[in-house]
This record gives structure tokens, sequence and C-alpha cells, in this order.
């Protein structure tokens, strides 16, 4: 009889148990890094639902792609009547500030995760680059 009322009792607290485990564990780098990977794809996917979209009266938001755990956005920037080698020249200082600072708050969760995003611009009169520059969480620390 004793038995009958301490096995089930015994199974009970393994289970516990094994559930507290379970709920104290952390998670891994490498599962990290693929739930991240899994994000961003997916990120990518519902951003891209809505392009291409315009920003301002100089730049689209042409695409945007996972890459690993980077989001990529490519932007075009009607540059008329500024060459291209006068905007990379000019204007990349300056955007990649004022990016990195807006993207620091915005999206504040996704590099807190370990997770970088990387602006392409390029030019809607050439189709060249113009620049491009990534954004983490240690830039973020610098600013």
């Amino acid at each position: 009889m004793l038995k009958k009322i301490l096995l089930p009792l015994l199974i009970t607290q393994i289970i516990f148990a094994s559930e507290a485990q379970m709920q104290n564990r952390t998670i891994s780098t490498k599962d990290m890094k693929t739930q991240n990977r899994e994000i961003t794809k997916l990120a990518a996917q519902e951003i891209n639902k809505s392009l291409p979209h315009k920003i301002d009266k100089y730049t689209t938001l042409k695409t945007v792609k996972a890459n690993n755990t980077t989001m990529v956005y490519t932007f075009e920037l009607n540059i008329a009547p500024k060459t291209d080698d006068t905007v990379k020249k000019e204007d990349h200082a300056r955007m990649k500030e004022a990016v990195t600072r807006g993207t620091c708050t915005s999206s504040k969760r996704f590099l807190d995760s370990d997770i970088s995003i990387k602006y392409i611009y390029t030019s809607a009169t050439s189709k060249k680059e113009l620049f491009q520059f990534t954004i983490t969480q240690e830039s973020c620390l610098k600013l």
C-alpha cells in the first residue's frame, strides 16, 4: 500500500523537477543563432510584401533580405542633380550617423538580440551602389 502511494508521488516530483530544469535552462548560442536566422527571414518576408515603399521625396525602400542574422535593407536614392560621387563624398557620413541614431532607437530589440541591420543605398539614376553600412549593438554603444 505504501508503495502505491509513494510511487505516484515520486513520479510527480521527478516530472516537476524536470519541468523546472527546462524552464530555467538558458538557450544555447547555437539555438539563439538559429532562432535569429528564422526571425530575420520572417521579418524580411513580411516587410517585402509592402515594397517598394517611398520613404520621402528622395528615398525608396526597394528590398529587404535576410542574410544569416543580418537584415539587409536596399534603398534607392533619387539624387539628381547631384552626381554619385558628390553623394558619396557629402552625404555618406551624415546619413550613416542619422540612420544609426534612428536605428539604435527603433530597432533596439533586434540589435539587443544580436541581429544586425545593413543599409545599402543605390542611385536611382545610375543604379550603382553609393554606399553601405552595418549597424550592430556595438554601433549604438559608440554613439
